[in-house]
C-alpha cells in the first residue's frame, strides 16, 4: 500500500513569513512522519523582495503554477517602507483567493492553556467565517478629478446572490457541526441595501437548518458582545470587511496576532486551498528571532485537516498546547522562535 502524499506549496514572503514557515514546516513534517504520511513541499520565492527585482509580486504563470498542488502555505506578506501594502496586496494574496475561489475565511478565536488574554471571560471558542472574495473588497469604483478639489473616491461593494448564499451555507454547516449556534453579522439599518439583502438570506437558509439557532446582530453589537460576552458565541459569520474587523479583535481577546491562524478554503476543492498566520511581516521584529510561530503552525494543523490528515492535526494542536501549558510562547518576544518549535516538536 503506497504512501499518501500531499504537494504542498510554500510562500514564506516577507520579514518573519520565512522564519514562522520554516518553524511549521518542521513540525508538519514530524507530525506527518508519525502519522504516516508524505508533505511535499515546494518553495516560491514570490514577496516584496521578488517584486523590487522583477516589478510583480509574482510571475505571470504564478496562478497556474499554485493550481497543481493539493494547498498553499503561506508565512507573510508586506515590505511597507518599499513597496506599498497596496501593491503587494493586489499582486499575491487577493489574486491568489479570486483565483481558486477561496470564498471562505476561517479564523479560529480561543485561549490557549497558559496564555493570559485581556477579558475576564476564559473560556470561549469561536470560529469566525468571513466572506473573501466579494463585498466591501470587490476593488469596483475609481477615482476621478485627481490631485484636484473637486476629486471624488467611489468605492463601491459587490454583493451577489451566489456569493452571500454560499457563505452563510457554509456557516450553517459549521455551526451544524459544532454547538448549533450562528451568529450572523449585518448592518441593516444602516446599508439599506446590501445588508437587507444579507439577512432575507440568512433567513431564507435557516428554514433549511431548523437545528441551528441563528442571530442576527448589527456589527457594533457583535463586536461589544466579542468583548463583553464572547462565551455566548459559537459560529459568527460575515461579510468581507466585517468579518475582517471582527477577527482582528477576535485575535485581541485571544492573546494577540501570535495565536492567529487562518485558512481560506475553496469549500468546492476544485482548487487548493491556503492557510497563513494572520500576524503580517512585523518588519520591527524580523532581524530579532522572537517571532511566534504557533499562529503559522496552528494554520497548518488547518491544512492538514482539510486534506483529511484530522489526527495529525489533532496531535499538532496537543502539542502546542502542551507547550503553552508551561508557559512557552504565551509572552510576546519573550520566547524565540526556535525555542517554542523546539518544545512543540518535543511534545508532539
Amino acid at each position: 500500500m503506497s504512501m499518501t502524499t500531499h504537494r504542498i506549496a510554500l510562500i514564506p514572503g516577507d520579514g518573519i513569513g520565512p522564519q514562522v514557515i520554516a518553524a511549521a514546516w518542521a513540525v508538519l513534517q514530524k507530525a506527518a512522519d508519525k502519522a504516516g504520511f508524505k508533505l511535499l513541499g515546494t518553495e516560491f520565492p514570490w514577496s516584496c523582495a521578488f517584486y523590487k527585482e522583477t516589478g510583480s509580486m509574482m510571475p505571470a504563470d504564478g496562478i497556474e503554477t499554485l493550481r497543481g498542488f493539493d494547498a498553499i502555505l503561506l508565512g507573510a506578506v508586506g515590505w511597507p517602507a518599499e513597496v506599498p501594502d497596496s501593491v503587494s496586496l493586489h499582486g499575491l494574496l487577493l489574486p491568489i483567493r479570486k483565483a481558486f475561489v477561496q470564498y471562505a475565511n476561517i479564523r479560529p478565536h480561543r485561549l490557549l492553556p497558559g496564555v493570559q488574554g485581556p477579558l475576564k471571560a476564559e473560556r470561549f471558542d469561536i470560529l469566525c467565517i468571513r466572506e473573501n472574495t466579494e463585498g466591501e473588497y470587490s476593488g469596483a469604483g475609481g477615482r476621478v478629478h485627481q490631485g484636484t478639489a473637486d476629486e471624488v473616491a467611489v468605492e463601491t461593494s459587490i454583493f451577489t446572490r451566489t456569493g452571500v448564499e454560499r457563505i452563510l451555507r457554509f456557516g450553517f454547516e459549521q455551526a451544524r457541526a459544532r454547538r448549533g449556534k450562528l451568529a450572523s453579522v449585518t448592518k441593516s439599518n444602516a446599508q439599506k441595501y446590501s445588508m437587507v439583502f444579507w439577512d432575507e438570506i440568512t433567513r431564507h437558509l435557516a428554514s433549511e437548518y431548523p437545528e441551528v439557532e441563528v442571530t442576527s446582530y448589527h456589527i457594533d453589537a457583535m463586536a461589544a458582545r466579542m468583548v463583553m460576552a464572547p462565551e455566548t458565541l459559537d459560529v459568527v459569520v460575515a461579510s468581507n470587511l466585517f468579518g475582517d474587523i471582527l477577527t482582528d479583535l477576535g485575535a485581541a481577546t485571544q492573546g494577540g496576532l501570535g495565536f492567529a491562524a487562518s485558512a481560506n478554503i475553496n469549500p468546492a476543492r476544485d482548487a487548493p486551498s491556503m492557510f497563513e498566520p494572520v500576524h503580517g511581516s512585523a518588519p520591527d521584529i524580523a532581524h530579532l528571532g522572537i517571532a511566534n510561530p504557533i499562529a503559522t503552525i496552528w494554520s497548518g494543523a488547518m491544512m492538514l485537516e482539510h486534506l483529511g490528515e484530522k489526527n495529525a492535526a489533532d496531535a499538532i494542536m496537543a502539542a502546542v498546547e502542551q507547550a503553552t501549558t508551561s508557559g512557552i510562547g504565551t509572552v510576546p518576544g519573550k520566547d524565540k522562535t526556535e525555542a517554542i518549535t523546539a518544545a512543540i516538536l518535543a511534545a508532539l
